[in-house]
């Protein structure tokens, strides 16, 4: 696992496509329980090198109800985005991941992770990548039919501020798919 971790720390594929340049990151452990599948870092974790180290983070850990310590800790949670490398900024946000990394890199990392338990897929790139056909028409409605991709896979909206609207749209996600995945989670910490 750390040479495959080191490989994709010093991955420069796409490096002509990255305004700031490559720097690919990433965390896991061979005992990772707990796969988070996001985007793409943006320009303060590119900075920083830290994953989620931003306020969509921030919002994230609150959603898993889990502690900063929890999260950091490989052996617990994977972080594992669709594109290692800040994508660069689009007209309504950052661009969408580089669609390079999740076929050169992901299978190996999952290859060396088995005890995995839950692997979250947030966003529709993460979605569309590991839900394939299965997925419903929207984001929406695939992360309101969050069950039928379980007990491996847990369809999440991103936890960027932008989605404020989305939330206050759909109040169902906080008060049903919330405590769901919560719950789920606290088994898996328990386990550990």
């Amino acid at each position: 696992m750390q040479k495959l971790l080191s490989e994709i720390r010093a991955c420069e594929v796409c490096s002509k496509h990255l305004p700031l340049g490559p720097r690919p990151i990433v965390a896991a452990h061979r005992q990772s329980k707990i796969a988070i599948i996001g985007q793409a870092p943006g320009t303060k974790v590119h900075e920083t090198g830290i994953p989620w180290d931003d306020p969509s983070g921030r919002q994230l850990r609150k959603w898993l109800n889990v502690t900063d310590e929890e999260f950091y800790d490989e052996k617990i949670f994977a972080l594992i985005p669709m594109g290692f490398c800040y994508p660069g900024k689009g007209k309504s946000g950052d661009l969408p991941p580089r669609p390079e990394c999740a076929p050169l890199w992901h299978e190996a990392l999952f290859h060396r992770m088995p005890h995995l338990q839950l692997i979250i897929v947030i966003g529709i790139y993460a979605q569309g990548y590991y839900l394939k056909e299965r997925k419903e028409k929207n984001l929406t409605e695939t992360v309101r039919a969050y069950h039928n991709y379980l007990p491996k896979y847990f369809p999440m909206p991103h936890p960027s501020p932008r989605n404020r609207f989305w939330l206050k749209k759909n109040p169902w996600f906080e008060a049903e798919v919330l405590p769901e995945l919560q719950k789920r989670v606290q088994v898996v910490l328990s386990s550990t």
